[in-house]
């Protein structure tokens, strides 16, 4: 039977390869066919517009052609369906993904089901913000990976303006990052957050044990009663001693990376309110239905990842860079590193078989301008081919002079348009040292203002860029075994057990473990 995979990827490989410069000269409707704005309203909550520019990359219509084929026998609209349908999309584990219903997309039972869980949620922000629990200024959130990373990003994002708690999220068993988070706040005033689907995560459990003990040492009566829940397994929460009045679940086909939209955004909601959490909701859900509805290359997701594909499995490239040029996605990186490459850094497909093809690159990337200072010498003169993704927002974050988010924009268009054209800069032209080759490809992502809808939309489309990736390659974006053999080796070091390799004997010895 013929792999429709090798297949397409054997004639991808076949075609021409075109410049950036005249792919733009061969076709003048390029830039209509490879960008898009999409618009949405949300009556009090706002309003959403965010354009979409993957013409500076090396998708033409050969190639789009053959990866809409590939999307056609890899069953990409039955695979899109049975995400938002409840379907099996993760086999491994036997699971439904239902991240989408906590934002109102998925089956009626699933959306019913989180609608009501995010009621009872905001009930409990707003007896917060009513002093209903004492006065509370400080929300202490622990947590590591998604339960972390998400709250982390967001929080950053939306509340640096204005903050109704003061929000510190703690991932790290280092105890130094728990003791930051001590010195910031009060005990008195300081609310606890333990972000955990199962509740048995070591790191979490530790750190969070290590806050009670803080409250209590600090003179808080009933330190169990500043805790809150946010776990997928609420008797294990009761067992640990939370009130469970206290406790917000979440649905356990809600994964850890996909859960900001869930409980574990507890946090976001309490830094900056109910109403811009359902803010952030009603983004992410407008990228939702474009993606259910939207249809071939015209699909901004499936646009993404079609060039995702075409350059990590034509072109050979092993990273993807990304850029913010707005200070409040200074997170957004390390998000998109979990999100990407914990979901699709998989050397198998989702039946078991070896993949024959590299699956996911490596995610990296920084903030603009900073990034143009430490690490644009590569991406214009380097070796390495990487493509760049760009995301600015024409409203600026700040309410100093314009020329600061003008001076800011210039730089990001400049970089993308350099990046394409190349040249040289020496006197003559000639000087090699000074030349810049171009034809590096480039995307755009561009919001009107990155407030909380905009920002839920950024993270919904990374989401089923992701997925889509996933089913273009055959793998499963929603387990994630390869984290599990270092903490079950953790464990033997910990209870003294295991046959080590010497070096790392050597390493238990120096640190007094052996």
């Amino acid at each position: 039977m013929t792999d429709p995979i090798s297949t397409t990827w054997n004639a991808i490989c076949a075609l021409p390869q075109p410049k950036l410069s005249e792919l733009f000269a061969a076709d003048p409707d390029r830039l209509e066919k490879l960008s898009q704005r999409l618009e949405a309203s949300f009556g009090e909550l706002g309003d959403l517009g965010i354009r979409f520019d993957w013409s500076k990359t090396h998708l033409d219509d050969a190639i789009l052609d053959q990866l809409e084929a590939l999307a056609e026998a890899m069953d990409f609209d039955a695979q899109r369906e049975a995400l938002f349908g409840g379907g099996i999309v993760n086999p491994t584990e036997g699971r439904a993904a239902t991240h989408g219903a906590m934002r109102g997309s998925g089956t009626e039972a699933d959306v019913e089901e989180a609608q009501a869980l995010t009621t009872r949620m905001g009930m409990l922000v707003e007896a917060i913000h009513q002093d209903s629990l004492g006065e509370v200024n400080h929300l202490i959130h622990i947590g590591i990976g998604g339960s972390a990373l998400g709250p982390d990003l967001a929080v950053d994002a939306l509340a640096r303006d204005l903050s109704l708690v003061d929000v510190h999220v703690v991932s790290n068993i280092d105890g130094l990052a728990l003791e930051q988070a001590f010195a910031a706040c009060d005990p008195a005033t300081t609310l606890i957050a333990i972000a955990s689907k199962t509740f048995t995560t070591i790191e979490t459990m530790t750190n969070a044990a290590s806050a009670l003990k803080w409250l209590g040492d600090n003179g808080v009566d009933d330190p169990s009663g500043r805790v809150i829940a946010l776990t997928a397994n609420p008797e294990g929460a009761v067992e640990w001693g939370v009130d469970e009045t206290r406790i917000l679940p979440f649905p356990e086909s809600v994964g850890g990376r996909y859960s900001l939209w869930s409980s574990i955004g507890f946090p976001v909601a309490l830094a900056v309110g109910m109403d811009d959490f359902q803010a952030m909701l009603a983004g992410a859900q407008a990228i939702d239905t474009h993606f259910r509805e939207a249809q071939g290359r015209a699909n901004l997701p499936l646009l993404a990842a079609f060039s995702d594909q075409y350059y990590t499995r034509a072109r050979g490239c092993q990273t993807r860079a990304v850029f913010a040029y707005d200070e409040r996605l200074d997170l957004l990186p390390d998000y998109l590193q979990q999100l990407e490459m914990e979901s699709n850094g998989k050397s198998v497909t989702a039946k078991g078989e070896p993949v024959d093809r590299p699956t996911a690159a490596v995610t990296w990337g920084g903030v603009g301008t900073d990034a143009q200072h430490a690490v644009f010498q590569l991406l214009h003169q380097g070796t390495h081919l990487i493509p760049v993704d760009f995301i600015a927002s024409i409203a600026p974050g700040d309410e100093l002079d314009p020329a600061h988010h003008k001076s800011l924009l210039i730089n990001c268009f400049a970089q993308g348009a350099a990046l394409m054209a190349g040249g040289n800069m020496s006197a003559d032209g000639k000087d090699p040292a000074r030349a810049f080759p171009g034809d590096r490809p480039s995307a755009m992502i561009l919001v009107d203002d990155l407030d909380a809808a905009a920002l839920g939309a950024l993270i919904a489309f990374h989401e089923h860029r992701t997925f889509t990736n996933a089913v273009l390659m055959g793998i499963n974006p929603f387990d994630q075994f390869g984290v599990e053999l270092g903490k079950k080796m953790a464990k033997d070091i910990d209870a003294g057990e295991g046959d080590f390799d010497a070096s790392t004997k050597a390493l238990m010895e120096a640190a007094g473990m052996g």
